[in-house]
């Protein structure tokens, strides 16, 4: 069993050093969108556990692997937006963010990271993907899972409302974990106990 860990908008494969340094007992793979240089995403053929961050999570439902047998979604969801009976981030800041977008996209990546709680300077951006991913937040809805889903939370969010967080994968086989004292970069603030969630999957999968 291999693991595959996709990163969410606005970071890159560098976000998941801490993690997998703790899940070192399995082969990896860790796909990169390309926001800031060249995008990789890996082909895998065996069995993967899929270890997701945030909007990761959308874009690995939406091109899952051939032999997906579960995910551990970590601040993560199947849809960002709200719409009637569905709770979500409200349209309209999605919608703000894409206006400032065209005049200022380095601004806007900054005020998301400092929102999420990441104070860490960043190089060059590619303003395309990282357009084209803000379309998808507001917009995309992949299918659901048909594998088990462990989806860990930060009771302290700031990006990702409570009731969201508690309705996140709701028809699917899904274990919902809350650290409470925790925001949205969970794999950056507590690795250890993200790495106890794969760890208990990948025991399940065996």
């Amino acid at each position: 069993m291999k693991l595959l860990f996709a990163h969410g908008w606005g970071f890159d494969r560098h976000f998941w050093q801490p993690l997998a340094a703790l899940l070192s007992q399995w082969p990896c793979e860790i796909d990169d969108r390309g926001y800031f240089g060249v995008p990789d995403r890996p082909e895998i053929e065996e069995p993967c556990l899929a270890v997701t961050h945030s909007f990761g999570t959308m874009r690995v439902l939406a091109n899952p692997p051939a032999r997906l047998a579960g995910i551990v979604a970590i601040n993560g969801f199947e849809r960002f937006t709200a719409f009637p009976g569905k709770p979500g981030v409200p349209l309209r800041v999605v919608d703000r963010m894409l206006r400032r977008f065209d005049e200022h996209p380095s601004h806007v990546l900054a005020d998301f990271r400092q929102a999420c709680g990441c104070q860490e300077p960043f190089g060059e951006i590619s303003v395309t993907p990282l357009h084209a991913d803000l379309l998808r937040l507001r917009d995309a809805q992949p299918p659901l899972p048909r594998v088990p889903v462990i989806a860990l939370h930060g009771g302290r969010d700031p990006i990702l409302p409570p009731d969201m967080r508690g309705t996140v994968f709701s028809g699917c086989d899904v274990r919902r974990l809350l650290h409470e004292a925790a925001g949205h970069l969970l794999p950056l603030e507590a690795p250890e106990l993200c790495a106890q969630a794969v760890r208990g999957a990948m025991e399940t999968l065996a």
